[in-house]
């Protein structure tokens, strides 16, 4: 009887991949937001706002990495 079985190592490494690039690509679209704001004494609100754009960025870059690697990375396996 053939069947498809989780391939638990290569969705581990995924799911860590993803954690570790979500968690980087987001704090550095917090931190430009900040910093830049900061640096030119923009405000908060615009601070926010930059903060908002850059993690919309972040996001996107993100989803498409994820795609990328979904197709490349086999989580099943066929007996």
């Amino acid at each position: 009887m053939a069947g498809r079985h989780t391939n638990w190592r290569s969705l581990t490494i995924v799911v860590s991949l993803g954690i570790l690039i979500a968690v980087e690509l987001f704090g550095v679209a917090l931190a430009a937001g900040w910093a830049i704001a900061g640096m030119f004494d923009l405000g908060t609100m615009f601070e926010y706002i930059m903060m908002a754009v850059f993690s919309v960025f972040a996001a996107y870059g993100f989803v498409n990495l994820m795609r990328r690697v979904l197709k490349v990375e086999h989580l099943t396996t066929v007996d």
